[in-house]
């Protein structure tokens, strides 16, 4: 912005004051003066106020390179936003659009709309743009990532096992087993493709023939005329072969897909017996009203099997268990015996998404949507016998990770908090739903109605978290035992398959090259310099290892899974994908405030590096306030120059820590914002100064939305006036008082 000049007119009553001329109603009588004693009207003193408008920009005091964090809407909506940074600054950096959140799809491909267009306002106005950031564990779509490693849930085959032990949790009761190369039939806890148990079977060295080990089923009751269905799971250390053989079965030996048997390798695989598979339906033998069936695996020799989740269905039995929610898989294609209690953003039957069949229920929880009745989808009346066991079970998903929870209206305990059991064996009120379908059960032992009340509801109350569509199916209230007090028969359910920690890694290390790859790719000609891991260390000196007890919606800590070395492989892909001489950061907040975590940093730097990884410099954040430790900041100064790094101050603000400030609160941090800017330029030895960030441009309320929203720490007010810390920021970065230069003549 240019100034003009010109001299003010001064009004001939303060002109006359100043050289000493008397007023009088008839006359006025001049007096010599020595011209030396004389005040000029470029002596005449300015107000502060005057001072700090007649500063020129910010860049103009200093040859490194100044940068602001501002939020990328306002920068590419607010003209006085715009004017302001495109005049101060030499770098922005965007506050939120080129983080992993916002960035990264449900799909996990990368949205860049929003993102290029704010690169291209700058690049047009002449800044940089500083990429911010690459690894954090805030800010991330955990929904996406975490989807990824999460267990995978395979429906069951409709309908209810015939076997009494399929599952293998306890025992390997009701099988046995023979042959001529049977070293081992046992049951394990060594391995299982879900729960904690399963059949372990060892091959002898001179196994040949498939019979040579075979292991048999108990005998099942069948009905002539109906059509059976088998599945298991199975898996062999090294390349195997299985195949079933049946007792009083139209198929003895039958082939699965064509083939005699059926090969397998380390990786659990399901296998299906049925009309599909075999070709024609797997029927009891004319007048069999049992049958048994064996697994031969004795062809390979010294070979370990195991074998999980053994179901046997009738594919014609009437249902072994009754539903008591209507319409509880929404086949319908409608909610009809459903309520919308709370609608949030919207609740409608959807064809979308379903676990299994056609439809699922959607609810999709509003903008402002933070208590769970927020968004709530009721039942219609449930009516079953006080006293008895009851089992909720229900399957449910969502676009990110959210929160539900299920009431029971009419019951005496409404909200039972401590009904609920997560795969994590804890009792909650509510649980996490993830991006993948999830089962979720929930036993009402011993059933008591409200005093007067003969029904009850079923509640889906999802409204913890805005923003988050949520899809349920499958919704089931069955009794725990049958109405003769029988146990039910067992039902198939799902199998819930558990990634091992090694499959975790991998995903989440091809998640993060994908991640830098993309996003360092699509802007190698336009970002020259990165924060590429942000925020590693706790404030002991420690590295963080991302074992955190409840993390918030948007927080992933990829060091979970990829440990220590999560650094070394991002700065690695940062370079592989990016330029060779970009300039890349590790950044972290309150190196001043701790200096064990600033030394910590430090040594982690060293440690990055000594695994084959280049860090070119460190940034410290510097969110301070007006009563921050002085000694701290220039002791942490002196440990990063030491370092021959460049250093970054990377988001500086100065706290007044209160909404109501006065003058004295400003002057304290003008005082701090200068004493940084000072210190920087003495302690970092110039060539290691990459610049300072300022965080925030002004004090108005639209910038302190979601960061420090009652306070005022930031160069400008919140009219977007320049505040006595702009006087004094520019005052650290020229290395003097420049306000000593300007004179009476006062500037337009």
């Amino acid at each position: 912005m240019r100034i003009m000049k010109y001299i003010k007119l001064i009004s001939i009553f303060v002109i006359l004051s100043f050289i000493g001329i008397s007023c009088e109603d008839t006359k006025m009588e001049w007096e010599e003066r020595d011209p030396s004693s004389e005040v000029t009207v470029a002596e005449i003193p300015l107000k502060m106020e005057e001072k700090i408008e007649r500063y020129d920009a910010l860049k103009t005091y200093t040859n490194m390179k100044l940068g602001v964090g501002v939020g990328a809407s306002l920068y590419m909506d607010d003209q006085r936003v715009d004017s302001i940074v495109n005049e101060n600054f030499d770098e922005v950096v965007a506050g939120y659009i080129m983080k992993h959140g916002p960035m990264v799809q449900s799909d996990g491909s990368l949205d860049f709309t929003a993102a290029d267009a704010f690169v291209q306002k700058a690049k047009d106005a002449g800044l940089d743009v500083f990429g911010h950031t690459l690894v954090w564990h805030q800010n991330q779509n955990a929904g996406y990532l975490n989807g990824l490693i999460a267990p995978e849930v395979i429906p069951g085959p409709a309908g209810a096992n015939l076997l009494s032990n399929g599952d293998f949790e306890e025992n390997i009761d009701g099988w046995n087993s023979w042959g001529a190369a049977k070293e081992v039939v046992e049951h394990t806890t060594d391995d299982a493709v879900s729960g904690s148990g399963s059949l372990k079977a060892v091959t002898a060295a001179g196994a040949a023939n498939l019979w040579d080990l075979e292991i048999q089923s108990e005998d099942v009751p069948v009905i002539e005329g109906h059509r059976y269905e088998i599945t298991f799971f199975i898996r062999s250390e090294g390349i195997g072969h299985v195949r079933l053989a049946f007792n009083n079965m139209n198929l003895e030996y039958p082939w699965i897909a064509g083939a005699e048997t059926v090969e397998t390798s380390s990786s659990w695989q399901q296998v299906t017996y049925n009309a599909e598979t075999l070709g024609e339906d797997l029927m009891p033998a004319e007048g069999a009203t049992t049958m048994n069936f064996r697994f031969d695996i004795g062809k390979d020799p010294n070979m370990t099997y195991y074998i999980d989740n053994v179901v046997m269905v009738d594919i014609d039995a009437g249902p072994a268990e009754v539903n008591y929610v209507l319409n509880g898989n929404f086949e319908s294609g409608d909610l009809t015996n459903w309520s919308v209690m709370n609608a949030g953003a919207g609740i409608e039957v959807t064809d979308t998404e379903a676990f299994e069949g056609s439809y699922s229920a959607k609810m999709t929880a509003g903008e402002s949507s933070s208590n769970p009745w927020d968004l709530q989808l009721q039942s219609a009346d449930i009516s079953v016998a006080e006293g008895n066991d009851y089992v909720l079970t229900f399957y449910v998903k969502a676009d990110q990770v959210g929160e539900g929870r299920v009431s029971f209206p009419g019951l005496s305990n409404e909200w039972p908090h401590k009904d609920w059991y997560d795969s994590g064996g804890e009792w909650t009120e509510s649980f996490v739903v993830t991006t993948n379908w999830q089962l979720i059960t929930a036993r009402m032992d011993v059933l008591e109605y409200a005093e007067g009340n003969t029904s009850f509801k079923l509640s889906f109350d999802f409204g913890y978290v805005p923003n988050v569509t949520y899809y349920i199916d499958n919704v089931k209230f069955v009794e725990a035992t049958g109405p003769s007090g029988a146990p039910l028969l067992k039902s198939s359910g799902p199998t819930i398959i558990e990634k091992t920690d090694e499959e975790k890694t991998q995903i989440i290390t091809d998640a993060l090259e994908n991640w830098i790859s993309e996003m360092v790719g699509h802007y190698k000609n336009d970002i020259t310099a990165w924060d590429v891991v942000n925020e590693p260390m706790n404030n002991d000196g420690t590295v963080r290892d991302g074992n955190v007890t409840n993390p918030a919606n948007d927080e992933f800590y990829w060091q979970k899974y990829l440990g220590g070395d999560y650094a070394v492989m991002a700065f690695n892909l940062a370079r592989q994908y990016g330029n060779q001489n970009d300039i890349l950061f590790i950044n972290d907040y309150g190196l001043e405030s701790s200096i064990p975590k600033c030394q910590g940093l430090i040594d982690y730097v060293e440690y990055i590096e000594a695994q084959g990884a280049q860090v070119d410099g460190i940034g410290t954040q510097m969110h301070i306030s007006i009563n921050t430790n002085k000694e701290n900041i220039v002791q942490m100064f002196e440990l990063l120059a030491a370092t021959g790094k460049l250093i970054k101050v990377s988001e500086l603000d100065v706290q007044v820590l209160t909404d109501a400030p006065t003058s004295e609160d400003f002057e304290k941090q003008a005082e701090m914002y200068q004493f940084v800017v000072e210190n920087y330029r003495e302690i970092i030895p110039e060539a290691q100064q990459y610049g300072i960030t300022v965080w925030g441009l002004s004090d108005a309320e639209q910038e302190h939305e979601n960061w420090l929203p009652d306070d005022a720490p930031c160069l400008w007010d919140a009219d977007y006036k320049r505040k006595l810390s702009y006087k004094a920021f520019a005052d650290g970065l020229a290395g003097r008082d420049v306000s000593e230069d300007f004179t009476g003549e006062l500037q337009y």
